[in-house]
């Protein structure tokens, strides 16, 4: 695989030092005070993944026994459903990940074909199963995607509620793990004391052969969406969110070795690396830890306290007032010239430093004390700034009302307040502190002296003094401040994933929502001064008319004219308002209209869509290349009109951010947003789906394994050589290689009716041409045509099925007795049913040589109707002909309404009045939402449409409290 190019996949970045928030850019000692932590915008960024080549392994061996397999702790990499099936080549040759190749009898298996042996220490496996000759043919089964029960399709696109991440082996037995008898291991550039497997396993809580598998498809790059739905068996059905998880929770491991190897090295050359500091760095595991064990050996003007004093001399008295004190006389150290040793006391002092910083910086002590906070009771707090209070402005300070006297224990307090204290912070209004109780520090301190640090012989009164000294200084000086950034950059670092998570999923709702297809819409973005914005656009996105009209300027009446007029010539009967200025009144004048029958005979009907984001695209380099005549302001009406008729292809557009459904963007990582957000977009635009021959530049550069240089190369492609007939020509095009081809093939799709009307054509175009051939008057030309007609369309290409599968959906096609040519029709479901419920899923798997992953996937394709998308499942915009005001509102109302943004303390609902209303979080139940439609989390995304009771309505603030009667 490594032989294989790889595609240009943008990753987060490691952080540099002038990015990282303040208290991970503190040292572990403070001077004169204790260290206050200021959180800044974090930029978690993550390196590329190294490449690597693979080690040639040993002969392939039987499995072990059960028995044997649980006695030793390995890394195992999961099994297939019979582990005496081999796995399948791609039927084009082309090896896949974790699939080895069509070999002759005789050679010697290569790395990828053999079953490798997991040896003590944890290693990360390619397999194969052992060879066994299919009922039907001796080909071997892909391994592209595993059961979707009850062939539901939502499943399939990794849209449902996720299995649990733990997944018990003798309830889901695909997810049982595969012994492997010898085997290559996929070394880390940086070798860390903890293994890299264990530790992912650990922190995303992740099987460990599940990461495993994980690393290496990582390594291959291989994309999400990908991974997601053609490798299910190698991830135990994760889906998208938990892979994005794991793979930033990998970067970050690798950062952290990373810079650990750098420092070793910068120490290294500045002759300061010792075994133990060498030891205590490998077994860093955050970026906190190696701060902690670094900060004093970096480069400064004075150093530490504890370095200040070894360069007097001091150290060989500290250490031997733990080790052999009767023999210490500390008087014999006084210089009287040189400061720092001019009498006793500094003597001391000295002492105390080094022995402060030789228990800070101990392992077995750190990990006491932290076990020690998580058994109490440590909050957070939060208080109003004194100069805040004096100088600061009135309505910034109001907005953290609720933070002015603010406590929670840690372990209860919610990522938003995280989010709202830190900004508090850095705008000077809040004073946070972390509390750790008195009896924590008694409780340590006694630890350290009578267990951990007591010494080997009896000691005098004034050096147990020292020592009682030492330990308080460490707690109060180096300890305490760590165990404080380590609380704040952990609570930051969680609810700013939290953040970014969020921020996808309410993305994703928004890309899924369903198209308004066959309609002619009217796009309108509200305006006062400078006027209401008009487009008009075709059920196929053409733009047939734009205009300007003045609603609220006194023209009303007049307008009204020009507007029924251009409803009436384009049969148009449906409006969209964007909901930015003026949207209120330009809302009401359409409600107005419809309710007294104006537009009759049509039946108007209008709908609210956020035009978040429309402005920026109106004058962005994409809409002028896409409409260079039109006007910018212009342009933002069309964008409005599209996000109803296809949302996820104008959205695209957009840059992410811009769009407007997270919390707290600004304040979290730009750079781990940014790449998550563009991965929900490619995993959206890949789980949709793109008709090869008529979709947009833009959104083909989203599909997975794709990017704007390949994508312009195929629209270059499709221009000169006309429609892609096939898949397989997706190859001909410059810079789509075979691991191109292999991430993104899945997502292509083609209109057969189309492709065959071409064909056809093409055809009989041919055929004239022949004959002006034989009288010499074509010369050369023949050669291409001739090329281009031998192109036939394959009716597979219109299904999800991966073109590696192809083989098997043919022959599984002549088991059930179908044809092609019936793909997703009636009969084609029949048949299918037919062989399933006679042999059952496992039985025809078996019978063709597969698993039963690509066999569901196999049937999923063949029966789904021609033009079958997923979004038909989500919800549309919500039509209406009439308006509530806000003053209309009373308690106790019930109304329908729909999600406009999600967030971890309630959910924000457009009821029609203008404004938003909340659903609290505490009012969100399970039982309250669809039982039909599987979730991923207990909460409602963008789009869905919901039905809510007024519980509260504040006037003067504008606010309105709802609670959740159902989901629509």
């Amino acid at each position: 695989m490594s032989s294989l190019p790889r595609r240009g996949k943008s990753v987060a970045k490691a952080p540099t030092s002038e990015e990282l928030p303040s208290f991970l850019n503190l040292t572990s000692e403070s001077e004169e005070e204790e260290e206050e932590w200021e959180p800044k915008s974090k930029i978690a960024r993550r390196p590329r993944l190294p490449k690597k080549t693979e080690a040639k392994t040993k002969k392939a061996a039987a499995p072990q026994s059960t028995v044997a397999r649980k006695m030793v702790k390995k890394v195992a990499i999961k099994e297939e459903m019979d582990v005496s099936l081999p796995i399948a080549p791609v039927e084009d040759n082309k090896m896949q990940l974790l699939k080895p190749k069509e070999e002759d009898p005789g050679t010697k298996p290569k790395s990828l074909n053999r079953k490798p042996e997991v040896p003590k220490k944890r290693e990360i496996n390619s397999f194969q199963g052992n060879n066994q000759n299919s009922l039907v043919s001796d080909e071997k089964p892909s391994t592209s995607v595993p059961v979707v029960k009850q062939e539901k399709c939502e499943e399939e696109f990794a849209f449902d509620e996720p299995p649990s991440k733990k997944i018990k082996l003798n309830a889901c037995p695909e997810g049982k793990p595969v012994k492997h008898l010898g085997g290559n291991k996929i070394k880390e550039e940086f070798e860390m004391n903890w293994d890299i497997v264990q530790a992912l396993s650990e922190i995303t809580n992740v099987e460990p052969w599940v990461c495993a598998n994980l690393i290496r498809l990582f390594q291959e790059e291989n994309t999400i969406p990908f991974i997601a739905r053609y490798r299910k068996e190698l991830i135990n059905n994760l889906e998208a969110d938990a892979l994005r998880e794991v793979q930033q929770t990998l970067e970050e491991l690798r950062t952290v070795a990373k810079k650990t190897h750098t420092m070793i090295q910068k120490l290294k050359k500045e002759g300061k690396l010792s075994s133990c500091l060498l030891k205590g760095l490998l077994n860093c595991r955050t970026l906190e830890e190696l701060d902690h064990v670094s900060a004093p050996y970096k480069t400064g003007s004075k150093g530490t306290k504890a370095q200040r004093a070894k360069q007097l001399g001091l150290e060989p008295a500290a250490l031997s007032l733990l080790q052999n004190p009767a023999e210490l006389n500390l008087f014999s150290y006084i210089r009287p010239n040189t400061k720092g040793l001019a009498n006793i006391q500094e003597v001391e002092a000295g002492v105390q430093h080094i022995l402060a910083d030789i228990f800070a910086k101990d392992k077995d002590t750190l990990d006491f004390i932290r076990k020690l906070c998580q058994q109490r009771y440590i909050s957070i707090q939060s208080t109003l700034a004194k100069v805040s209070s004096k100088n600061g402005n009135e309505k910034d300070i109001d907005k953290f009302q609720l933070y002015h006297e603010f406590s929670c224990n840690i372990k209860n307090i919610q990522h938003h307040q995280i989010l709202a204290i830190n900004r508090g912070e850095n705008l000077k209004i809040l004073t946070v502190k972390v509390n750790i109780p008195d009896g924590v520090k008694n409780e340590f301190c006694w630890w350290c002296v009578n267990e951990r640090w007591r010494p080997k012989q009896f000691l005098k009164p004034e050096f147990m003094r020292i020592l009682r000294s030492s330990v308080e200084d460490a707690y109060k000086r180096l300890i305490y401040p760590l165990l404080c950034r380590e609380f704040r950059s952990k609570l930051t670092s969680d609810a700013e994933k939290e953040s970014v998570m969020m921020f996808g999923r309410n993305l994703r709702q928004l890309l899924l929502t369903s198209p308004v297809r066959g309609r002619t819409l009217m796009g309108v973005d509200p305006g006062y001064k400078h006027g209401c914005k008009l487009a008009i656009i075709s059920p196929t996105s053409q733009i047939l008319h734009t205009d300007v009209v003045y609603l609220h300027s006194g023209q009303g009446f007049r307008e009204a004219e020009k507007i029924k007029r251009l409803l009436l010539q384009y049969n148009c009967s449906t409006v969209v308002i964007g909901n930015g200025t003026a949207c209120r009144e330009t809302e009401a004048y359409f409600a107005d209209l419809i309710m007294k029958k104006y537009f009759a005979p049509l039946d108007v009907v209008y709908c609210i869509v956020s035009e978040a984001g429309a402005s920026i695209y109106s004058v962005s380099p994409e809409a002028s290349k896409e409409m260079p005549d039109l006007d910018p302001n212009l342009r933002s009406a069309v964008s409005i009109a599209r996000r109803v008729q296809d949302p996820l292809a104008e959205l695209v557009k957009i840059e992410p951010k811009h769009i407007g459904v997270g919390m707290y963007q600004h304040d979290v990582s730009q750079t781990l947003l940014k790449a998550t957000l563009d991965s929900v977009v490619e995993e959206c635009v890949s789980f949709v789906g793109v008709d090869i021959n008529i979709c947009s530049e833009i959104l083909l550069r989203h599909i997975a394994g794709l990017n704007t240089n390949r994508a312009k190369n195929i629209i270059e492609w499709r221009e000169k050589n006309g429609p892609f007939i096939n898949r397989e020509q997706l190859k001909e095009v410059k810079g789509l290689g075979p691991k191109t081809f292999q991430q993104c093939a899945g997502f292509i799709r083609f209109n057969q009716e189309y492709i065959k009307t071409f064909c056809s054509n093409k055809k009989n175009e041919l055929g004239s041409r022949a004959l002006l051939s034989k009288a010499g008057a074509l010369g050369k030309k023949k050669s291409k045509l001739t090329s281009c007609a031998l192109q036939q369309p394959n009716p597979l290409d219109q299904t999800c099925i991966h073109p590696e599968s192809y083989n098997i959906a043919v022959r599984f096609l002549s088991l059930i007795g179908g044809n092609a040519n019936d793909i997703g029709k009636s009969d084609m479901q029949q048949k299918v049913n037919a062989v399933i419920q006679k042999e059952g899923l496992e039985g025809t798997a078996k019978r063709l040589n597969t698993t039963v992953h690509t066999l569901q996937l196999i049937i999923d394709g063949l029966t789904q109707p021609e033009g079958y998308d997923i979004r038909t499942d989500f919800d549309k915009p919500d039509f209406k002909r009439s308006i509530v005001c806000f003053e209309d509102l009373s308690v106790g109302a019930v109304l329908t309404g729909k999600v406009e943004n999600a967030t971890p303390f309630g959910v924000f609902v457009d009821i029609g009045v203008g404004k938003s209303g909340l659903i609290p979080v505490r009012n969100i139940t399970e039982a309250k939402l669809s039982k039909v439609k599987k979730r991923r989390s207990l909460g409602l995304g963008p789009g869905e449409r919901v039905e809510v009771k007024v519980l509260n309505v504040d006037i003067p603030r504008l606010r309105i409290t709802l609670d959740l009667i159902r989901v629509l």
